[in-house]
């Protein structure tokens, strides 16, 4: 999801990590604070003060935020959801998960940590205000802790909103399995709900726009914008793992796809496999041994004066961890690993022997047929 994030350093076993894109929000953080907040809450202060105010209190804000995603996976990790790291990016923050909880009980758990971190950093820093206000010459210090306990208070009621997937979302989600013992009717109606507020949202941008507020409307209308598509494509993740669970790649797979020789032409592959056959990849096999296989990307590499002269065997890709599976592995893991890799066709290899072929469009086909 976020193949650009830079890692910074690991805590804890979690690898922390940085969107390019977090660097926009920090940015814009620091300019605002720098430029309006402060100085119209403390006048007559210098630049370089007012500057110092916004840098330490947007780190400080990074820093919370962190805590925020760590307590989430610290309980999820407790629970036994493994989590690999946390990123932070445009929209603030998110523990990746290497897997759904197991139950209601661990996804409200989980759900509930962030935001009740939130929350107790908001008091700490509020305590820390009032007695930074009793010390003289602190008043700097006082107003960048004062907007710390102000921003996550802020962030704690946010993420409590009941629209998936915000946390407020992911506990409502939690609440509704338990009633129902139905993981997919529950994501269905949370998601439902994360729809509403993300539409909400860009209306309320829209109309701030209209106002002059170009900065609020423009920011109001990605979150929900972002939030729409989180919460749809959520679903629809959670659909397809219902949908498969339970499936293997050898229930799934073509198991007797069409196979191409060393010896072809690439203008016979391109003719006879690939126009009249409808295939763009194929399992490369000489006397009954699988060698690898031949597509349309390899063949595209290739100028089209040269096909006649070359065969396949000149250009096709060997045998790759990264292009076969087994066909015993799990469905929900294949739709996992296309999601990492982008890698859409694989071959199903059991022993070096070609068992199948299986493909992104063969799961399309089954989770419509699920559907129906």
């Amino acid at each position: 999801m976020f193949s650009n994030a830079v890692k910074l350093v690991t805590i804890g076993g979690f690898d922390i990590k940085v969107d390019p894109s977090w660097l926009i929000i920090a940015g814009l953080i620091t300019w605002s604070l720098s430029e309006q907040y402060f100085p119209s809450l403390l006048p007559d202060q210098m630049p370089a003060t007012y500057l110092m105010m916004a840098l330490s209190a947007m780190l400080l804000f990074f820093v919370s935020l962190l805590l925020h995603e760590m307590a989430h996976s610290v309980v999820a990790r407790r629970f036994g959801v493994p989590v690999k790291r946390i990123t932070l990016f445009l929209f603030g923050g998110v523990a990746e998960l290497e897997a759904e909880p197991k139950s209601a009980g661990v996804e409200f758990w989980v759900a509930l940590a962030g935001p009740v971190m939130s929350l107790a950093l908001s008091l700490g820093f509020w305590v820390l205000g009032r007695f930074a206000e009793g010390v003289s010459g602190m008043i700097a210090t006082t107003a960048v802790l004062t907007y710390l306990a102000m921003i996550n208070l802020v962030l704690a009621l946010f993420n409590l909103i009941p629209a998936f997937p915000l946390d407020g979302g992911r506990i409502l989600r939690a609440v509704l399995w338990h009633r129902s013992g139905q993981l997919l009717d529950a994501t269905r109606t949370a998601a439902a709900a994360g729809t509403v507020f993300a539409y909400a949202l860009m209306t309320l941008g829209l109309i701030a726009l209209f106002l002059g507020q170009t900065l609020t409307g423009f920011w109001q209308i990605l979150l929900g914008a972002f939030l729409l598509f989180a919460a749809r494509s959520s679903y629809q993740t959670q659909r397809a793992m219902s949908a498969f669970e339970g499936k293997t790649v050898r229930t799934l797979m073509n198991s007797s796809p069409v196979v191409v020789s060393p010896d072809t032409t690439l203008s016979e592959f391109a003719n006879r496999i690939m126009l009249l056959g409808g295939v763009s990849f194929a399992p490369v096999v000489e006397d009954g041994v699988l060698l690898g296989h031949m597509d349309r990307v390899l063949l595209s590499k290739i100028d089209r004066e040269n096909w006649g002269s070359m065969r396949v065997g000149d250009v096709f890709e060997g045998l790759d961890p990264a292009t076969t599976v087994p066909p015993e592995l799990p469905a929900p893991q294949l739709l996992k690993r296309i999601t990492e890799t982008g890698r859409r066709k694989f071959l199903v290899v059991r022993d070096h022997r070609l068992e199948g072929v299986i493909t992104l469009a063969d799961l399309t086909r089954y989770l419509r047929a699920f559907d129906d």
